[in-house]
């Protein structure tokens, strides 16, 4: 039997549905009823590129060259870090991916057929084309289908439309897959499933749509071909230069190949790892699920957020604001579904309200239902809404002997409690049969409309006769009708939005506002949360200019922007265009239609509460509450985490030019100045000494001004980082090693181009390698701030730089004192004069730090009094 003719089985005689034997010859056919999943690589392959990013590369590279010149303990090393670090940000990944995947799935495990002329329960996945399935209200349907049967059904379908609307459906109308319906009950037919279903094919639109590389990487890919190419030049030269002193071959390679492997930063890499997982960790603490570490960094450099309304800038709770009757109005207070609080205004307006709360209580089928302590909308949120403010109002409920339920045609539901019979419905609907009454609430009306507030009328019938069914009551509506009240619902604004909002204007983030709703709602929305200001942009979906370049130019407006009817497809063009336009895009979202879009973003920021799987498996990013405010908490955090991995990047810069002086310095004096250090030295200051302060500075906290002001557009690795780093605290470390080492081997009876003693030259090694170490003790104070001298710096704001600076201290210690270690380094315990040359080091160090930000700060106020001041001035 094909689909087609199951279908025409089932219509002729629906409650009979498939047999099982037909339904598994569909299965067989058309395959399970799953949607296609994104192509997730498989753990190993997750893991080799965690091995073989550029950076992996090169250290791999400088592992084989270590083993090249005889060092196969360094190659080891070296080789341990790479695989350690790939192990961990791998861990850490998956753990994030893990999480995520356990947050919830888009269709429902199970469902309800008629097969076999019964009702069956059977897995989700064996639904085929032909099934009956029988819907309730909470079910999240299974797959697209036609309703049979509609018992005020009602749908939500923002997961694929993104209108936060219900829609009523009545027989004949389209239910789609990952819906759920919030109200009534009903059967469909199955016309598609899997792969065929409209879901999928939104879902689909994730493969055209590919994540852009991150900041953070190609910034480090960057730094790493600078690296590369200066330990290489480095290397090739000194190594050209030991030949023409007369050195062999073989050793000349050797010691090439040394300086290049010394010179090469092994400790960078777990640094940068660890610290974004640091940032990782801390976010996760703030309710944000990281799912890919480099997320971390890019969050800091986000410069435009587009945000959903519903759940994200609202609190997806409809409440009744405001009941206008017309003895007055009556303000209930509270909002959420807790069915409890009090309501202001005047004893005549709020006997009217509570009238007029119970008579649209009567009239609809939504409660609040208090589940493991916390209360719950079952049904429509809008009904929901009037539940609790009938309860709120002190109505205990009543059910009415009849009822007309809500369908679109009419617009209007209704009910006959006691002797009275009531409607509820669009005003449009209700008003023109209320007389001067209804005129008089149509200014009324109009205000509540601009403010984006849904409206509803409540009115009582006049007539004296009690209908006894419901095509009598519907007809009560052509006579005259007593208006009661307008209820004015909205779903309020979160807590702590309109703050959060304000942050990101204040740190120069624009945001758009992304809904599926009317422009009008989402304005006033947008206007009272504080995103759109007077002037701003709204826009519906339809009428976006066709022009990416114009299409940037119009929402990147200071005053914000609203976007409504937005589609899928408008919304990753939207993310494309801002990225072109030279933003750096967070676009968040949670529906299928959403997923697209947020993998074309820099960062996709999936809902976990409310999100779907598929929204989850493309995003960046996971809000674990769905809080707007969370994201700007994030981007706090992320923009940490930039600065804090420019604060180890200059401390591993400084390091590495203080190392590459001596070999400088033996090569331009013709090898008369023997080399300070050895590579072996080289390595234990970079993963021995510098390791751990390296790390402290990645988990420096947030300072109060992270978001003042719009983030540096500068790179990781920009030109001050470079300058400070390669001009001025590294030159500063270099010299006073060098001056320690030549000094003590001049008191030693040492003379230029002559040969020095194994002991005094192991003492005046040992005392460069102090001074560099200390001086590293110093400038791991000095890189916690690029503003503000070390000492006004509070070291009890990270006390992990006091103990990583006490360990190095130790390590200092030990690769100095323990002979067998000193030994094979090639330095010894310094004496009591080199120790002062040691200390002098970080003292220097510290000064140097201050004098360039003062000459820095210095410049920076010259340059915005020439901008504040005006032409007659200059």
């Amino acid at each position: 039997m094909t689909a087609r003719q199951a279908r025409s089985a089932v219509l002729e005689d629906e409650p009979g549905g498939l047999t099982s034997a037909d339904a598994a010859a569909l299965l067989a056919r058309c395959g399970p009823n799953e949607l296609p999943r994104p192509p997730r690589r498989p753990w190993w392959r997750l893991l080799v590129a965690q091995l073989t990013h550029f950076f992996a590369v090169l250290l791999w590279g400088a592992a084989a060259l270590a083993l090249l010149a005889g060092m196969p303990a360094l190659a080891l090393a070296i080789a341990v870090i790479v695989v350690l670090n790939g192990l961990f940000a791998y861990a850490q990944e998956h753990r994030a991916d893990r999480a995520a995947q356990k947050l919830g799935s888009l269709m429902p495990a199970s469902t309800r057929v008629v097969r076999d002329g019964r009702t069956q329960e059977v897995s989700a996945a064996e639904v085929v084309p032909g099934d009956v399935v029988l819907l309730e209200a909470g079910d999240r349907v299974p797959a697209d289908g036609t309703l049979l049967r509609s018992e005020e059904v009602t749908a939500d379908e923002s997961m694929l439309t993104g209108e936060s609307v219900p829609v009523h459906k009545p027989v004949g109308a389209v239910v789609r897959a990952a819906t759920f319906l919030v109200q009534g009950s009903g059967r469909a037919l199955v016309t598609a499933t899997g792969a065929r279903t409209e879901v999928a094919s939104v879902a689909g639109l994730i493969s055209s749509a590919h994540r852009p590389p991150s900041p953070l990487n190609r910034e480090l890919d960057r730094l790493v071909r600078i690296i590369a190419a200066v330990a290489l030049t480095v290397g090739v030269v000194l190594g050209v230069v030991s030949l023409l002193l007369g050195g062999t071959a073989t050793g000349a390679l050797l010691f090439a190949v040394g300086v290049s492997v010394a010179l090469v930063p092994e400790g960078l890499l777990p640094t940068v790892t660890l610290s974004l997982a640091r940032g990782a960790q801390r976010m996760a603490e703030s309710k944000a699920l990281v799912r890919h570490l480099e997320a971390v960094e890019t969050l800091g450099s986000t410069t435009f957020i587009c945000t959903d309304k519903t759940g994200t800038l609202t609190r997806n709770e409809m409440t009744v604001v405001e009941v206008w009757t017309p003895a007055g109005r009556a303000v209930p207070q509270g909002v959420g579904y807790e069915p409890t609080g009090t309501v202001s205004g005047s004893e005549e307006a709020i006997a009217t309200a509570a009238e007029a709360a119970a008579a649209a209580r009567a009239c609809v089928t939504g409660r609040a239902v208090l589940q493991d302590g916390l209360w719950h909308p079952s049904g429509d949120p809008m009904e929901v809404a009037l539940d609790v403010l009938a309860a709120r109002l002190g109505d205990g409920g009543t059910d009415p002997e009849l009822r007309v339920p809500f369908v679109t045609e009419r617009r209007f539901s209704a009910a006959v409690v006691g002797e009275h019979s009531y409607f509820l419905g669009a005003p449009e609907r209700i008003l023109p049969a209320c007389g001067a009454p209804g005129a008089s609430a149509t200014s009324v009306l109009d205000a509540y409309a601009d403010e984006g507030r849904r409206v509803v009328a409540v009115a009582r019938s006049r007539a004296h006769r009690s209908p006894t069914t419901p095509d009598e009551l519907a007809g009560l509506l052509d006579d005259s009708l007593e208006l009661l009240a307008l209820l004015a619902i909205e779903d309020p604004p979160r807590d702590g939005v309109r703050e959060a909002l304000e942050s990101c204007r204040t740190a120069g983030i624009r945001v758009a506002m992304m809904t599926g709703d009317n422009a009008r709602t989402a304005a006033a929305i947008a206007t009272e949360v504080g995103l759109l200001r007077a002037g701003g942009v709204v826009i519906e979906g339809d009428r976006l200019p066709a022009d990416d370049t114009a299409l940037a130019d119009l929402l990147d407006d200071p005053r914000g922007a609203v976007v409504a009817r937005v589609t899928p497809a408008d919304k990753l063009r939207i993310a494309n265009a801002l990225r072109l336009h030279g933003h750096v895009v967070a676009m968040t979202g949670d529906g299928v239609n959403d997923a697209a879009a947020l993998r074309g973003a820099d960062v996709g920021v999936a809902m976990g509460l409310s999100g779907s799987d598929v929204a989850r498996d493309a995003a960046d990013l996971v809000l674990l509450d769905d809080h707007f405010a969370t994201i700007v908490k994030a981007i706090e955090l992320g923009r940490a985490t930039y600065a804090n991995i420019r604060r180890f990047l200059t401390f591993h810069l400084t390091d590495n030019v203080a190392e590459l002086a001596p070999f400088a310095v033996w090569a331009l004096s013709g090898g008369s100045v023997p080399a300070a250090l050895g590579v072996l030295q080289i390595l234990a200051l970079d993963i021995g000494t510098d390791m751990l302060p390296a790390l402290a500075l990645g988990a420096e906290p947030p300072s109060k001004r992270t978001m003042d002001g719009p983030r540096t557009r500068e790179r990781v690795a920009s030109g001050s980082v470079l300058r400070r780093a390669f001009l001025v605290l590294g030159p500063i470390e270099a010299t006073v090693s060098m001056a320690a080492f030549v000094w003590v081997l001049t008191s030693g009876g040492w003379r230029l181009g002559e040969t020095p003693g194994a002991a005094l030259l192991a003492q005046a090694s040992g005392t460069a390698f102090a001074a560099i170490a200390v001086g590293q003790v110093a400038n791991a104070f000095a890189c916690r701030s690029e503003t503000r001298a070390a000492w006004r710096v509070d070291p009890r704001r990270n006390p992990l730089v006091l103990a990583a600076v006490a360990v190095e201290l130790v390590l200092l210690a030990g690769f100095l004192g323990l002979p067998w270690l000193s030994d094979m380094l090639g330095g010894s315990w310094p004496s009591g004069s080199g120790w002062l040359w040691a200390v002098g080091a970080g003292v220097a160090l510290l000064i140097g730090d201050r004098l360039h930000k003062a000459r820095r700060a210095a410049r920076r106020r010259s340059v915005r009094l020439a901008a504040d001041a005006g032409p007659d001035d200059r």
